[in-house]
C-alpha cells in the first residue's frame, strides 16, 4: 500500500472517529431534552408516602419499627424501598418538591443514555441505536415517575451491560459490578428483585444448549458404534464383518462431516446462533452470590418471599399496571412485535439464542402484567437495535454511513438540536405553569380543613385509595393508599395486630363501588368521618343518609362525620 493510501486511510478513520465523537454528544443532548420534556410535573401518588417513608426512616431508623406509623389501624410493616424513600427524603428536605422534579429529570436523563450506550455496545450502529433509545424513551414515558422503580430501570440497563460485556470480555469487574447491582435492588426495590435474576437466566440457558446438543450427537454416534460393534461381535461370516467395520470407518467420517457442519453454522448460521461460552461458569457463581444479597437486606427475607406474596394475593387485579396487557390497547407493543416477526421471519438476519429466550421471555411477561411493558423495553430495544443493524450491514450498508456524516455535519448538527430544542421547549412549555398537586385529584383544601378543625389523634377516617398517600404527606393517619401490599391478608396476617389477617384492600374497593353495605364495614372497623371526592356515588347516599353529617364540602371533596360512631 502506498504512502498517500495510507494517510488517505488514517484521515477517513480520523474523520469517523470524530464523527462518531459529535454524534455522542449531539444523543446526549438529545436525551437529556428529551428527558425533560417527558418528565412529568404533577407528582404521583406513590411519591407522597415515599417521601414519608423516607422521613420516617431518617428519624426512627429501620430497626424500630413495631406496626405500620400510617394507617390508624393496627397492621405490620416493613419498608420494601427504605433506600429510595431514604434518598428522595433528603432531597425534599433540601430541594422541595423542585428537588423531586429534578431527580426525576436526572434519572430518566440517566435511563435514555444507558439504554443509548446498551444498544450502541451490542449493535455497534450509533445511528439506529440513537433512534431506538428514543423511541424507547418514550415507551418508558407511562412509568417515568418519582418512584423507585426508575431507579430500578435504571440498574436493569446497567446489568444488561455489564453482562455482554462480561460474556465478551471476562472481566471480573464487570462481575463484581452485577453483585453490586442485585445488593442495589435488594435495598432500593425489592419487589423487582426476583428480575435481576430472570435477566441472567437467558444466558445460562444457552449454555445448557450447547451442552444438550453436543450431547446428542455423542449419543448419537455411540450407539451407531455399539450397533455395529455387537453385529462384528456376533457375526461369523468374514464379509460381514468387513462391512461393519466398513460402517465403522463411514460412521466415523459422517461424525467428522457433522462436526465440521455444527461448527460452520454455528460460526455462520441462517437464524439461531448457539454460543458455548465457558465464562458462563462465572455467571453460574455469580448468580449463587448475588442471591445472598437479599440477606443484606434490614427487613428481613422480604427481598425473596414480597413478589410471591403479592401474586398469591388479588390485589393485582385491581390495580391498572398489574393488568393483563391487550394488544389493541397497546399500539407501540404490537408494532413491535410485529418489527420482530418481520426482521426474524423475512430477513436473513442471525440472532443469538440467548436474545431469542430474552425476548420470549419479556414478550410473555408483558402480556402477563403491563408494568412488565418497561422490562420488555429495556430487554428488547437492545436486541431489536442488533437486528436492525445487522439488516443495514447486511443489505445496505452505506445508508448508515451517510447519516452519520450529514447528521454530524455543522447543517446537521443544528437542524437536529433546533428541532430536538424546538419540540422539547413546546411541550415543556405547557406544563411550566403546572403545580405539582393537581387540588382536584388530591384533598388539599379538606386536609387543610383536617388538620385546622378535627383531632387528628382520635380520627378513624375512611378514604379513597387513589389520594390516601397524600393524606399521609399531610400528617393525616389513613384507612388504605397505595401500599396496598399492606391491606392484603398475604401480608398483615401477623399474630398480636388488631387487624391481622383482615382483608382491608378488597374492603376499602367495596365501599365505593357499592358492591356491599359500606356501613356494615365501617362499623366492622370503628370509622368516625369519612373523606370522598365529591361526585362519588357513595358521597350521594351519605347526603341522605341520617347517620352522617357533612362537615365540609369545596367542590372537589367532601367530609362526613359518622354520628352512629357515638352509640356503639
Amino acid at each position: 500500500m502506498s504512502k498517500e493510501m495510507i494517510e488517505k486511510s488514517n484521515e477517513t478513520k480520523k474523520l469517523k472517529i470524530n464523527s462518531e465523537f459529535i454524534f455522542d454528544i449531539l444523543i446526549t443532548i438529545c436525551l437529556i431534552i428529551f428527558a425533560i420534556a417527558i418528565s412529568p410535573k404533577e407528582l404521583q401518588n406513590d411519591t407522597f408516602y415515599t417521601i414519608k417513608c423516607g422521613e420516617y426512616v431518617f428519624n426512627n431508623g429501620i430497626f424500630n419499627l413495631k406496626s405500620d406509623p400510617f394507617s390508624w389501624l393496627d397492621l405490620p410493616y416493613t419498608f420494601p424501598h427504605w433506600l429510595y424513600d431514604l434518598s428522595m427524603y433528603i432531597i425534599y428536605a433540601k430541594f422541595g418538591l423542585d428537588g423531586i422534579y429534578i431527580s426525576t429529570i436526572v434519572l430518566s436523563s440517566i435511563l435514555g443514555l444507558g439504554l443509548y450506550n446498551l444498544s450502541l455496545y451490542k449493535s455497534k450502529n450509533r445511528i439506529v441505536s440513537g433512534v431506538i433509545s428514543i423511541l424507547a424513551l418514550y415507551l418508558m414515558k407511562p412509568y417515568i415517575t418519582a418512584r423507585a422503580q426508575l431507579v430500578t430501570y435504571i440498574l436493569f440497563v446497567l446489568e444488561l451491560l455489564f453482562l455482554e460485556k462480561f460474556l465478551n470480555n471476562k472481566k471480573l469487574l464487570y462481575a463484581m459490578g452485577l453483585v453490586i447491582i442485585a445488593g442495589l435492588i435488594a435495598e432500593l426495590h425489592v419487589a423487582v428483585y426476583p428480575m435481576f435474576f430472570i435477566f441472567l437466566l437467558p444466558a445460562i440457558g444457552e449454555f445448557f444448549m450447547s451442552y444438550i446438543l453436543n450431547f446428542i450427537s455423542f449419543i448419537d454416534l455411540f450407539f451407531k458404534k455399539l450397533i455395529n460393534n455387537i453385529i462384528i461381535k456376533l457375526s461369523k461370516n468374514e464379509n460381514k464383518i468387513n462391512k461393519c467395520q466398513s460402517n465403522l470407518i463411514q460412521i466415523k467420517q459422517e461424525n467428522s462431516i457433522r462436526q465440521i457442519k455444527l461448527s460452520r453454522i454455528n460460526e455462520n448460521p441462517y437464524k439461531v446462533k448457539i454460543e458455548k461460552n465457558k465464562t458462563v461458569l462465572i455467571l453460574i457463581l455469580i448468580f449463587i452470590i448475588s442471591g445472598l444479597t437479599g440477606l443484606l437486606n434490614p427487613v428481613g427475607n422480604t427481598p425473596y418471599t414480597y413478589l410471591l406474596k403479592t401474586y398469591q394475593g388479588d390485589t393485582t387485579q385491581s390495580i391498572n399496571e398489574h393488568l393483563p396487557v391487550t394488544l389493541a390497547d397497546t399500539p407501540e407493543f404490537a408494532i413491535s412485535i410485529c418489527i420482530f416477526l418481520l426482521l426474524l421471519t423475512f430477513m436473513d438476519l442471525k440472532i443469538s439464542f440467548r436474545d431469542l429466550l430474552m425476548l420470549c421471555g419479556v414478550i410473555f411477561m408483558a402480556f402477563k402484567s403491563r408494568r412488565q411493558m418497561t422490562m420488555f423495553v429495556i430487554a428488547g430495544a437492545p436486541i431489536m437495535c442488533k437486528l436492525i443493524s445487522d439488516f443495514f450491514e447486511k443489505y445496505d450498508k452505506k445508508t448508515c454511513e451517510k447519516l452519520l456524516k450529514y447528521s454530524t455535519s455543522i447543517i446537521g448538527v443544528v437542524v437536529i438540536l433546533f428541532g430536538f430544542g424546538f419540540g422539547g421547549y413546546k411541550v415543556y412549555n405547557k406544563k411550566i405553569d403546572e403545580s405539582y398537586i393537581n387540588s382536584s385529584d388530591y384533598p388539599v383544601d379538606a386536609a387543610n380543613w383536617i388538620n385546622e378543625n378535627l383531632d387528628v389523634s382520635k380520627l378513624k377516617l375512611y378514604n379513597e385509595y387513589n389520594y390516601g398517600s397524600y393524606l399521609i404527606y399531610r400528617n393525616i393517619p389513613v384507612f388504605i393508599d397505595s401500599r396496598a401490599d399492606l391491606y392484603a391478608p398475604e401480608f398483615n396476617n401477623v399474630e398480636g395486630y388488631a387487624n391481622a389477617g383482615d382483608d382491608i384492600f378488597n374492603d376499602a374497593l367495596d365501599i365505593p363501588s357499592l358492591s356491599r353495605g359500606y356501613e356494615k364495614i365501617f362499623e366492622k372497623y370503628g370509622v368516625n368521618h369519612v373523606i370522598l371526592y365529591s361526585n362519588a356515588k357513595l358521597a350521594l347516599l351519605l347526603d341522605e343518609d341520617e347517620g352522617y353529617k357533612e362537615l365540609y364540602d369545596d367542590g372537589n371533596f367532601k367530609i362526613y362525620e359518622r354520628l352512629k360512631v357515638s352509640n356503639e
